[in-house]
């Protein structure tokens, strides 16, 4: 250490860049997880969330993103279930990428049937069990299901590193 301060903007630069984004996790009343299917990928199987605004907080962010991919205004209390650690990926992705996965709850099927997808986003919504999940997700996206499903079931926090 030199013993100089540089001023917040200078220092910014010298440290590690990271995006964000938040998501809400939801289950139906048989704990079976409820996942929307991406549009960019149709392989993807994702939970209602996205990347942070600028001045948005990640609970923020997760019930926003919520309201815009289902229709649904989101009115339960942030309940942390995992951070998501993505480490940069050169040219495609330049910054670490770090998430925030709240417990959305159980859903009702009729919660489930009011969602009104947005379809530049996400085509479809099911609910499925773990192992049917895991027949169709590829393996790191099932990784990051299993484990926040079972943080969940056992009232505790994931960390996640990809």
């Amino acid at each position: 250490m030199t013993g100089t301060w540089l001023p917040p903007g200078e220092y910014i630069k010298t440290i590690a860049q990271a995006t964000s984004y938040a998501c809400l996790y939801f289950t139906d009343t048989a704990g079976r997880p409820v996942q929307l299917r991406a549009t960019r990928a149709v392989e993807t199987w994702q939970w209602p969330g996205g990347n942070m605004d600028p001045g948005e907080s990640p609970w923020e962010c997760a019930v926003r993103e919520c309201r815009e991919e289902t229709g649904m205004a989101f009115e339960g209390e942030p309940r942390l279930l995992g951070t998501h650690f993505i480490r940069h990926r050169g040219e495609a992705w330049p910054a670490n990428h770090i998430g925030f996965i709240f417990d959305g709850g159980a859903l009702t099927d009729e919660q489930i049937a009011a969602f009104v997808l947005d379809p530049a986003e996400h085509t479809e919504v099911q609910v499925r069990s773990l192992e049917e999940w895991r027949a169709i997700m590829a393996p790191a996206g099932f990784d990051r299901l299993r484990e926040i499903d079972a943080a969940r079931r056992a009232g505790t926090v994931s960390y996640l590193e990809r």
